[in-house]
């Protein structure tokens, strides 16, 4: 009985199968099938078959044109993009226009009855929505990505999506300039009677050049093939970005998530090749790697302002191992086969961070190539870059002791060949802290003299308040000598550039004893916080400011443990804390009008002058991994170790979780995979930001500060220890009564013999 009732209930199963699929045949075949001209690896094609949709692919626009039904939708898509135009000609249009065909054509060659200008490239210019045909979920002035946008000009009285220069974050907040460029269109053809939707670029490289935001994307193309379809629901199309973040939003992490995006994070070191091998040098001497690229290099057109790029080394030059050191990171150029540019120099800075990181990664992992990397970083720095030697190694000269903020490349020629002859204190702090860790990871004592030289000789350029200038460039140092930085009352309230000075001192003070370190630190981040917030000058954001103040607030509690010093660092973690979010971002915040060094672009013409923000206003929902969320991770770690309060603790989790989420993930782009951008928009959950600075914009990976602290702290974690615990065996107490001596003999140099 019950295996009949089985018999029964199966037949009826499969004959109500085969009927549904009838239907769902019946229904695919009434409906009308779009054709496309376009490479069987186009990226709508692709995304097109993935999602099951109706189409059919031909070669050439002739054999699309000519198989298409009347009536249906045509895409004549960019195969020779952006080096050559679609060809077409007057016929094919004829030919569309007899049957009726609603047609798409990208990048054209020629369109009936409309001159066409000659394809042109963009710089600063952004897509944005010019009319209200995608409203509303596309609202006019809306801002999209289009990279390295090549198109050609046409005239067209309203356009739908035109090219120009624009301030803002998703909005053109100043409006749109005079000057645009129409890039989607809608063109009537005049001598033919019938109408032509024309993308003046390739729109469906949208993947491959990773087009954003994501959702713009899906809306333009929705309404593009509503356009093809007038009688047919179209439905939601989606693809997976060549570039991601690994997790989702709410996505469950694995119990080992940390070590693994700490692995991760290393080895972008080594696949990214940032570590400069002997065969890459021919690239990396040439001179438009400098700043000002002389004006008759060869590779001026073709190269600046972004550098040389990497991807085609990939798979021709082996991986550095360190001994020429790592250079800087990705440029936030994308070129319109996804890859990005690359700073082609090393500083400073960066490889002090990186020989860190990769040292303690080494501990972690048991790698011994990591340990070995961080060595020759950490050795050609300190014993043989440019950065390190030279009138920094001279004991009669001002800068004896510094650290210049770049190693240039050779061809910039004796003039320019003293690491641009520029002090960065900022820049020399966070090296000293990279070499710190280092040196305790390795457990070695060949870099405690320099690195005391370095202490020292920033020391004396602090003024009597613990103070530096900014910047300190090397004509104006021989001239006016240490003494006169030494002796000045300076003060600047700026933590960015002086905060993380002051932890040094109050570092070296655990290791030496040295009163002056502390007076220096303690008397600076005393009249810092008693100026805090309202005389803060901030630089790109005010959240910076706040996350580069909790480690010299956190050590300090570790020097002298009081309630003020405890009330400070409290209040300061607690202000950047009220802009976390609830899946870990902290959001970014402007300072308050007329104090930031680098404040939002104030007019469309601004937009890529200068350094910026990677918000417009306030309600701009992104957190800046460069500036501010690395060194929120590191001073938060460093918060709860000091403190033993969970309040700081709970936010450093939940900052883990976030930083573990969106780390790159490539399958396409390895250089890419297992870093940080710079912006990330936690709403959207996408790399998504206003792209205005001129030096490292949204989708910039910074080697050093983003890449470096991020791990570090990873590291740390695993360790279960923190960097003051971890650094504490140091010797550089050693030399410090000759150095002491040496560099500030007006000063007594007291020392507490118990610290």
């Amino acid at each position: 009985m019950k295996s009949k009732t089985f018999l029964i209930t199966s037949i009826f199963s499969f004959t109500l199968l085969m009927l549904l699929t009838a239907i769902q045949v019946q229904a695919t075949n009434r409906r009308k099938c779009v054709s496309l001209s376009c490479r069987a690896d186009n990226d709508l094609y692709v995304m097109l078959k993935e999602n099951k949709f109706a189409c059919t692919r031909y070669d050439t626009p002739e054999e699309a044109i000519n198989n298409a039904k009347e009536g249906s939708g045509v895409l004549i898509l960019a195969d020779g993009y952006p080096a050559k135009t679609t060809k077409m000609d007057a016929s094919q249009y004829e030919k569309a226009v007899s049957k009726k065909l609603r047609l798409f054509v990208e990048y054209p060659s020629y369109l009936p009855g409309i001159e066409l200008g000659s394809p042109r490239g963009t710089h600063w210019e952004r897509a944005v929505i010019s009319s209200d045909i995608f409203a509303p979920a596309l609202k006019k002035l809306r801002i999209l990505a289009i990279h390295d946008c090549h198109f050609v000009t046409i005239q067209s009285a309203n356009p739908d999506i035109v090219i120009a220069k624009v301030a803002g974050f998703d909005t053109a907040i100043y409006g749109l300039p005079k000057e645009t460029f129409p890039l989607l269109t809608k063109i009537p053809q005049i001598p033919l009677k019938g109408e032509l939707l024309v993308s003046t670029t390739k729109l469906s490289q949208f993947i491959t050049a990773r087009y954003a935001p994501t959702d713009a994307m899906k809306s333009i193309w929705k309404y593009i093939f509503k356009w093809l379809q007038p009688d047919e629901q179209v439905s939601e199309l989606n693809w997976i970005p060549a570039v991601r973040p690994s997790y989702g939003s709410d996505e469950s992490l694995p119990d080992d998530i940390e070590r693994k995006a700490l692995k991760r994070g290393i080895d972008w070191f080594f696949h990214s090749h940032m570590l400069l091998h002997p065969l890459m040098l021919e690239k990396y001497n040439k001179a438009t790697n400098l700043p000002n690229p002389a004006k008759s290099d060869p590779d001026l057109k073709q190269d600046w302002p972004y550098g040389h790029r990497i991807d085609k080394m990939i798979k021709n030059v082996p991986i550095g191992d360190g001994m020429l050191g790592i250079m800087e990171g990705f440029d936030s150029k994308i070129f319109s086969d996804g890859s990005q540019a690359v700073r082609w120099w090393n500083r400073g800075d960066c490889n002090g961070e990186i020989a860190g990181t990769m040292g303690i990664a080494g501990v972690v992992c048991k790698n011994q190539k990591y340990t070995q990397t961080a060595s020759n970083i950490g050795d050609w720095l300190f014993f043989r870059s440019m950065i390190s030697t030279g009138d920094r190694l001279n004991p009669n000269h001002a800068a004896y002791g510094l650290f210049g903020w770049n190693d240039l490349p050779k061809y910039a020629g004796p003039a320019s060949s003293d690491g641009y002859a520029v002090y960065y204190g900022d820049d020399n702090a966070r090296l000293m802290l990279g070499m710190m860790m280092a040196a305790a990871s390795q457990n070695i004592s060949s870099y405690d003299e320099r690195l005391l030289k370095g202490l020292l000789g920033n020391l004396r350029l602090s003024s009597i308040y613990g103070f530096q200038p900014d910047r300190i460039d090397q004509k104006p140092l021989e001239l006016a000598g240490w003494r006169k930085y030494f002796t000045s009352d300076h003060t600047a309230f700026a933590p960015h550039y002086q905060a993380y000075l002051w932890a040094c001192y109050l570092w070296a003070y655990r290791q030496t004893g040295y009163d002056l370190f502390l007076k220096r630190a303690k008397t600076a981040i005393e009249m810092t916080m008693n100026a805090y917030p309202n005389r803060w000058i901030w630089t790109n954001g005010i959240q910076q400011e706040r996350a580069k103040m909790l480690l010299p607030l956190s050590w300090l509690i570790r020097v002298e443990d009081t309630p003020i010093h405890r009330e400070w660092l409290r209040k300061v973690a607690e202000d950047l804390l009220s802009g976390q979010d609830r899946c870990g971002a902290i959001r970014e915040q402007i300072g308050e009008t007329g104090k930031g060094g680098f404040p939002p672009p104030v007019s469309n013409k601004a937009y890529g002058t200068k350094e910026a923000p990677l918000i417009q206003t306030n309600a701009d929902g992104v957190s800046d991994l460069l500036y501010t969320v690395d060194f929120a991770f590191l001073g938060l770690h460093e918060a709860a170790a000091s403190t033993g309060e969970k309040f700081y603790r709970d936010a450093e989790d939940l900052l883990t979780k976030f930083l573990c989420r969106i780390q790159i993930r490539s399958e396409k782009h390895p250089e890419l995979d297992g870093g940080w951008f710079r912006a990330f928009d936690f709403n959207r959950w996408e790399y998504w930001a206003s792209n205005a600075d001129a030096g490292w914009g949204a989708w910039s990976i910074e080697a050093g500060w983003t890449q470096s602290w991020i791990t570090a702290v990873l590291g740390l974690r695993q360790m279960k220890t923190s960097f003051w615990d971890l650094t504490k065996e140091s010797k550089i107490e050693k030399y410090f009564d000759a150095l002491g001596s040496q560099m500030i003999p007006d000063e007594a140099t007291s020392r507490h013999i118990s610290h």
